[in-house]
């Protein structure tokens, strides 16, 4: 019996704990894939842990819409919130038996939890009220840039280029002699970005603010105090803003701005750049 009587942020929680308890369980099974198309699939455990996640919304919060990674639009239509929701977030890893993976829950424009189904026995959740940050402990969230690591995502498509490519700032000898690299390719990493594991995160893309993917992570780093913003400098939220600069404070996002700027342009079709 789910209590109905929670605040936003514990329900995000909960519903990020309950989908983490799903993919944790399913994992090193042999589980049937969906192809989705471009290369990318889902498997039977993205589509049992977002039946679990929304089975915790209908209950305590049925007049909230969901957009959901899998199942997309759900709920009463003209519902005034919208709750994003990635049930798998590093499906590739998983299928292949890397445990890098995350569940995303966040309300839209507010609170938001990151679950890591693998950290520890029972998983780890993070979680904000879109003021504060919080691990798993209720220690308030310090992100620091102290560790060096920058997780940086490799994956294509690109569309940042020929203007932006990763392996261009992979290269800048002001990144080399600053940091090292870490490459994850889920939210996960905007997770610990907040919690002080990563100086920052890098990823191409097209305006992340309300993506099922990065809503979660977003809030979080938001929340914590580090400074989101596009590849171009737009804030996060203030907006349109193409991929995603999330550092653990305002030194390293200008370090890294400054290299992702002077990434070379490479010449695009027909030789324009």
């Amino acid at each position: 019996m789910i209590e109905t009587d929670l605040s936003d942020v514990e329900v995000a929680a909960l519903a990020a704990r309950v989908g983490a308890g799903v993919v944790r369980d399913a994992y090193g099974r042999e589980l049937a894939r969906v192809d989705k198309g471009a290369g990318d699939f889902a498997t039977a455990a993205d589509l049992a842990a977002e039946r679990a996640i929304l089975d915790v919304l209908r209950a305590v919060r049925p007049e909230d819409g969901v957009l959901g990674e899998e199942g997309g639009e759900q709920g009463p239509g003209n519902a005034r919130r919208q709750w994003l929701v990635d049930p798998l977030c590093g499906t590739l890893n998983y299928a292949v038996g890397n445990k890098l993976v995350a569940v995303n829950v966040a309300l839209r424009g507010g609170a938001a939890a990151v679950a890591d189904p693998f950290a520890g026995e029972d998983g780890e959740v993070f979680r904000t009220d879109g003021k504060t940050a919080w691990g798993e402990d209720g220690a308030v969230l310090a992100p620091t840039a102290a560790t060096g690591l920058v997780d940086v995502n490799l994956d294509p498509p690109f569309p940042s280029a020929p203007g932006f490519r990763a392996v261009e700032l992979l290269a800048h000898p002001d990144f080399v002699a600053g940091f090292r690299p870490r490459v994850v390719s889920t939210s996960l990493a905007l997770a610990w970005v907040a919690a002080g594991k990563r100086a920052a995160y890098v990823t191409d893309g097209g305006d992340l603010a309300d993506s099922v993917h990065f809503a979660a992570g977003i809030a979080l780093c938001r929340a914590a105090g580090c400074v989101v913003t596009g590849l171009d400098g737009t804030p996060v939220g203030e907006g349109p803003a193409r991929g995603l600069v999330a550092a653990a404070d305002a030194v390293t996002h200008a370090r890294l701005m400054a290299m992702i700027r002077e990434t070379p342009a490479r010449p695009g079709p027909g030789g324009a750049v």
